[in-house]
């Protein structure tokens, strides 16, 4: 494994949390609260912008190391890690047409990497 794909990764998992944190935000948007208070200080969504901090200091980690032409391909992943935790923790579903443009994301992500 090249160095620059270690940084690759890293850059990969920031937006991997960053999904999951959106879909936090979500969750928390979805319940009811008492206050206005509690609807912003509660623990999903500090936990939610504490990731989307983490998610931030690891992608400037790797943008050192990484060119900066890689990134609308990296970024472009979490318009398929949304939609997936979605599923997967908001039970969701998927329309065929979601699912052709994320077909379609892979493979421009794939062409680019080639």
């Amino acid at each position: 494994m090249s160095e620059m794909s270690k940084y690759i990764g890293i850059w990969m998992f920031s937006v991997l949390i960053s999904s999951f944190s959106q879909v936090l935000l979500k969750i928390a948007a979805n319940k009811k609260y008492d206050s206005r208070i509690k609807e912003y200080l509660n623990p999903i969504v500090i936990t939610a912008y504490g990731i989307f901090f983490l998610s931030t200091l690891l992608t400037m980690y790797a943008l050192k190391y990484v060119p900066l032409t890689m990134s609308p391909v990296i970024e472009s992943a979490s318009y398929i890690f949304v939609p997936v935790f979605g599923v997967l923790m908001l039970k969701e579903k998927i329309s065929r047409r979601r699912l052709l443009g994320m077909g379609i994301m892979l493979a421009g992500m794939l062409v680019f990497a080639l």
